[in-house]
């Protein structure tokens, strides 16, 4: 059971397409809605949270994980800097 209302505006022309895109895969308007902003919402959430590196790239990126930092003098100043609110 929905019980979340989510509401919008859109153009005219904007509900026309949607209610195409709909109606050729047989989906109402709101499910047809969901389902793309659902898959949309999780692929931003997986480009944004999520990446796989095959065997040899994994272990390279553990070896530069691993590696001693480089010196960085403005990082460093830019670290060390109060805060306004200090």
């Amino acid at each position: 059971m929905r019980s979340a209302p989510i509401n919008l505006r859109a153009m005219p022309n904007q509900r026309e397409l949607i209610d195409q895109a709909a109606a050729l895969l047989g989906k109402t308007r709101s499910d047809f809605m969901l389902e793309v902003s659902c898959a949309y919402a999780k692929n931003v959430i997986l480009d944004q949270t999520l990446f796989q590196l095959d065997d040899e790239r994994f272990n390279r990126f553990v070896q530069l994980l691993d590696e001693p930092i480089a010196s960085n003098p403005q990082l460093e100043k830019l670290l060390n800097r109060r805060t306004p609110w200090e």
